[in-house]
């Protein structure tokens, strides 16, 4: 038995500034066959990891293909892409005869004449390997689930956490659900639903919480294969952006039809109780402050670079400080040239440093005080359960009352590294503002007494109906008051 992986990710945020250019990808997962570490999976990954993991003991042998990923940004330039998909499409190729493909993809890439590259992708690869070939794909519940890819692939699973713990675990199912088929011991049979839907759902809030673990409790029971929920990205001006449901059966399309209905009307009743309140930056300030216990986790999820923003808006930062705000920290700000500024003053230097506020209208306009560097460290990373997050070189200084880390490796606040790795540590301070929009909660909610989630003025509103769609299938909510859920494959 013969099985080729390979990944091509990324988040697209088509209104984000930031092109994407290869560069992004090399700075990200670069990766070609054989030279995947072997410690952790990292961008999108999983299914190769996993599947050099079992080949051995599971009778196959595994054809590594290339891994290329890049941080949340911009649209991808056509050729960049173009060269990439064409690289690995050639290894697939040479891999022939194959009995399966495992795709390691986000779900939400775009490029430049390509909206739905996941689908682009696995359309080729069916082409070149048959009809016969099984062919099972991950993909970020952050995602447009296209009924093009879904219908060309044979099992598609999503992450089934918010934040996304889970990525080895789905990746595990996934390998195990496209063995079992190729062997013929089961049939996957597909049902989609569309919500016709733009929502948040964190699974750290009780509501998504309870409905992810009675989905899961479903699966491997009475013929149900797997269920995945399709959040949906909605920082991309795409025709199938929308929160869809997957079913797969075993060979039971009335089974599928009809779970995916019953699941997706539940979906659709949960309409506006998903996602938590949203305080003005000086509300939380206040509200962070009163708390008896700390330390308080404040998340900026409108800079938040895991959507495509900058990551370097100052508004926050400039009320911590207007205010005089002691004992608090914040990170990542990404400004390259700050942290150069910082290691060629050196540890333990004060002087006058402009920071933030780079990029856009945006960014907010630039911070410039006098600043004491207080921590600086070379080739930081970040964890992100079970994998790493690469941040590149790091600077923490303060001002006042408040440590700011800097990065040169745009990332959003993930693990507590963050902080630590520049002498920072976040469980000693009253306030602890992160870039992020819940991905955070998987290292600092087990730390945080209390967390408050911010609406800044940064580039990813959380008020969908200010986003200026233009290719967006409607009707939709909240777009629309008046919507048509249902069945779709």
């Amino acid at each position: 038995m013969r099985i080729f992986s390979a990944t091509l990710a990324t988040e697209t945020n088509t209104f984000s500034p930031l092109p994407t250019s290869i560069e992004g990808y090399k700075e990200g997962v670069w990766l070609r066959p054989g030279e995947h570490p072997a410690d952790a999976p990292r961008m999108c990954t999983a299914p190769l990891f996993v599947a050099r993991r079992r080949a051995k003991a599971e009778g196959f042998t595994l054809i590594e293909g290339s891994c290329f990923a890049a941080a949340p940004a911009g649209t991808t330039n056509r050729a960049d892409y173009e060269t990439m998909r064409d690289e690995i499409l050639a290894q697939l190729e040479q891999a022939l005869p194959l009995d399966g493909v495992l795709l390691g993809l986000h779900g939400a890439m775009v490029a430049h004449g390509y909206d739905d590259v996941e689908g682009d992708i696995i359309e080729r690869v069916r082409n070149i390997v048959g009809p016969g070939t099984v062919i099972g794909v991950e993909l970020d519940p952050h995602c447009h689930l296209t009924l093009k890819r879904v219908r060309l692939a044979d099992i598609t699973i999503l992450y089934k956490e918010f934040p996304h713990t889970d990525v080895v675990d789905r990746a595990e199912d996934l390998l195990t659900l496209v063995l079992k088929t190729i062997r013929r011991e089961i049939r996957p049979t597909q049902a989609l639903y569309d919500a016709r839907q733009i929502g948040s759902y964190p699974t750290t809030l009780p509501l998504m919480r309870a409905f992810v673990d009675r989905l899961s409790a479903m699966e491997g029971k009475n013929g149900v294969l797997s269920i995945s929920i399709a959040h949906c990205f909605p920082y991309a001006d795409v025709a199938e952006m929308t929160g869809r449901i997957l079913v797969i059966t075993d060979n039971n399309k009335p089974q599928a039809d009809q779970l995916a209905t019953r699941i997706g009307e539940e979906f659709v009743a949960m309409r506006g109780r998903t996602a938590p309140d949203y305080l003005a930056p000086d509300e939380a300030i206040t509200a962070g402050l009163a708390a008896n216990a700390y330390p308080v986790v404040m998340a900026d999820p409108a800079d938040n670079a895991g959507g495509g923003a900058p990551s370097d808006n100052t508004t926050i930062l400039k009320r911590l400080i207007e205010r005089n705000v002691q004992d608090a920290a914040l990170g990542p700000i990404w400004d390259p040239i700050a942290v150069r500024l910082c290691f060629d003053a050196g540890l333990g230097a004060s002087f006058a440093l402009r920071f933030g506020g780079k990029t856009g209208p945006s960014s907010n306009t630039p911070v410039d005080a006098m600043v004491t560097v207080i921590g600086l460290a070379r080739d930081c990373w970040q964890s992100f359960g079970p994998t790493r997050a690469e941040l590149g070189d790091c600077a923490a200084i303060r001002i006042g009352g408040i440590e700011i880390v800097l990065e040169t490796r745009r990332n959003q606040a993930l693990g507590l590294e963050l902080f630590r790795n520049v002498g920072i540590e976040p469980t000693e301070k009253k306030l602890v503002v992160v870039k992020s929009t819940n991905h955070f909660m998987a290292a600092y909610g087990p730390i945080a007494k209390k967390v408050l989630y911010i609406d800044a003025d940064g580039p990813i509103p959380r008020d969908y109906r200010k986003i200026p769609y233009t290719k967006v299938q409607r009707p939709i909510w909240p777009l629309d008051a008046q919507t048509t859920p249902g069945l779709i494959l």
